[in-house]
């Protein structure tokens, strides 16, 4: 295990370190970053991943001492607004973090994350359950990539997510016990045009009113899923078919109101429809199948994905994936390094 002392050591020993990983470093306590504070000047991306132990002092050192961050995840650190304010306010050029299960987060220390730091684009706020939403209002239009997951957002909080123009991913799984009937259909309300990744799998009350705006308001959708979203019949289908005319891949898997003239709605439209993954839709009869494979091809995939839009995401922001990627392993190699001198 990481104690102070060895990254001491080995911020000691490499002055210019330009990406840092502590990641699974849980015991390491706040006075642990105090040392970033005098030689974290070059830092441009910290993992500090399951460091539980890390609260808001320990960011207060790191954003003290690291200026110029541009990528840091906080992935299930034990911090607060208090926290995060203090990052927004000294690490202005931030473009990506990662709040994933940072459960002390509210929509004011996101509010603050997106007024200071104007070169935002990727924010992970998944199954922060203090978060509805409401602290993305007066975004940036650089912000482009959002997952949020299982957070209790709610109607002006999602259209608050998307009211900066810029979004092109927007993950929000799984929000079937946080909002209501419609409420969904606010990323269709105008400011959805540039998205072209939509992950709604398990959003199972949006209907068809809810669908046909986002289809019609989101005319830049290449990817979609509908996993599990049991509520959309034949006009939903219908919105799909007619609307969405770059939609490339649609997952409908499991849903259960998915019907022969469903498929037969997306049968004859969406034109760019490469893929379509589909399974478990206990309406959908065999007939209705053999004839969209006719009419389209072998696009019907019986297999479901809950991972979506690598591949465009890697294409449309390098700069996040290779914070993300570049991940260093100078503390490892420095014990490894102490662990064979000694032996």
């Amino acid at each position: 295990m990481i104690n102070t002392c060895d990254l001491h050591k080995t911020m000691s020993r490499y002055h210019h370190l330009r990406s840092l990983s502590l990641s699974g470093c849980s015991t390491l306590p706040d006075s642990g970053l105090k040392l970033l504070q005098y030689s974290g000047s070059n830092l441009r991306a910290l993992h500090l991943d399951c460091c539980f132990k890390i609260s808001d002092n320990g960011v207060s050192f790191a954003a003290s001492g690291c200026p110029l961050l541009k990528f840091i995840s906080l992935y299930r650190c034990n911090i607060t607004d208090v926290g995060l304010e203090s990052l927004a306010k000294s690490c202005l050029g931030l473009e990506d973090v990662n709040l994933t299960y940072c459960l002390g987060i509210t929509d004011s220390g996101i509010n603050s994350l997106v007024r200071n730091c104007v070169h935002l684009y990727g924010i992970r706020i998944s199954n922060c359950r203090n978060i509805k939403g409401v602290g993305f209002c007066g975004c940036s239009r650089t912000l482009g990539y959002l997952e949020a997951e299982s957070c209790k957002l709610d109607q002006e909080g999602i259209a608050s997510m998307v009211s900066g123009g810029g979004l092109k991913y927007l993950n929000i799984l799984n929000l079937s016990w946080s909002i209501l009937g419609d409420g969904l259909s606010a990323i269709g309300g105008g400011f959805g045009k540039m998205i072209r990744v939509l992950y709604m799998r398990l959003c199972r009350t949006i209907r068809d009113e809810g669908v046909g705006l986002i289809a019609r308001g989101c005319p830049s959708l290449v990817e979609w899923n509908l996993a599990s979203c049991h509520e959309i019949r034949v006009l939903g289908w219908e919105s799909i078919g007619l609307n969405c005319n770059n939609l490339e891949r649609l997952h409908v898997n499991r849903c259960r109101n998915l019907c022969d003239r469903g498929l037969e709605a997306l049968k004859n439209g969406s034109k760019k429809l490469d893929v379509l993954h589909m399974n478990g839709c206990p309406q959908m009869s065999t007939i209705a199948i053999e004839l969209f494979r006719l009419s389209r091809g072998d696009l019907i995939k019986e297999d479901e994905h809950f991972i979506i839009g690598h591949n465009w995401q890697f294409w449309c922001y390098p700069r996040i994936w290779w914070s993300n990627y570049l991940v260093m392993f100078l503390l490892f190699s420095f014990k490894l390094s102490r662990s064979l001198h000694q032996f």
